[in-house]
């Protein structure tokens, strides 16, 4: 339906929402971000582990309205972060677990169990013990077919009432509706997420927001003035290269020797 198209520009890294093969059969171009880490969503992350075990939305509200001290919160030196998936985010959101003096526990696929076990991480004997002993679950896979509801209402009953579940990756990973169960029955006790079904949530509409145990974010993973300007550097780089017939950043090149 577009005889003239040329270029595709994708600000954000490849996913599987674009054809490619088809742009190539085409004769079409497509530049897009190589994967790299978005150390925004690792900060990001972090915000929202320290937000949620010290209570910190809570306790401002609190404060403005003239109350003083009243929840007790939870130290993260000798707690136990487990890292779903140590890919580039979930391998620096460990990092800054060491760096906070917590035991890294790690599950997912044998290259995370590998990577966890060079880096001197803990790897438990089965995903079951990974779930019941962590104090923190962060999630890190990317979502796929294989990934699709990978966390069952099964896995959230098995950890602590005390544990806290993160998600800054993507809504479905975990089965559509489980997680506000789970937190109305207690297990995990808190969650914090950036992530949902549908996005944009729009008037206060999704189950978690009713939640005195859930902190939610508009998906801020990259959110960041940096990380949009360089989105709009990489754009207007990708389309002034290809007019002037020196492409960059084009992941099938071949269509370039058709023109």
């Amino acid at each position: 339906r577009l005889p003239k198209l040329k270029l595709i520009v994708q600000t954000a890294s490849l996913k599987d929402h674009l054809d490619v093969a088809a742009c190539t059969e085409h004769g079409i171009a497509v530049a897009a971000v190589r994967s790299g880490v978005s150390y925004s969503t690792v900060e990001l992350t972090w915000a929202l582990i320290l937000a949620s075990v010290r209570r910190v939305p809570y306790e401002v509200q609190q404060l403005k309205q003239g109350v003083w001290q009243t929840t007790v919160g939870t130290e993260l030196r000798g707690k136990t972060l487990g890292i779903y998936g140590l890919g580039k985010i979930g391998g620096c959101v460990a990092q800054v677990g060491k760096a906070f003096g917590m035991k890294v526990s790690c599950w997912g696929q044998e290259a995370s169990k590998s990577m966890a076990r060079e880096a001197g991480y803990e790897v438990p004997a089965s995903r079951a013990a990974f779930l019941e002993d962590a104090d923190i679950v962060s999630l890190h896979l990317r979502y796929k077919a294989e990934t699709h509801g990978i966390i069952t209402a099964a896995d959230l009953a098995r950890m602590k009432r005390t544990a806290l579940l993160v998600n800054t990756s993507r809504a479905p990973l975990i089965q559509e509706g489980a997680l506000a169960a789970a937190l109305k029955q207690g297990r995990p006790g808190f969650a914090a997420v950036d992530v949902y079904e549908d996005e944009p949530v729009l008037g206060g509409n999704h189950p978690l927001l009713k939640l005195p145990n859930a902190i939610c974010t508009p998906h801020l993973g990259g959110a960041v003035i940096e990380a949009r300007g360089r989105r709009y550097e990489f754009a207007v780089d990708s389309i002034l290269g290809f007019a002037s017939g020196k492409p960059v950043h084009v992941v099938n090149p071949e269509v370039l020797g058709r023109r």
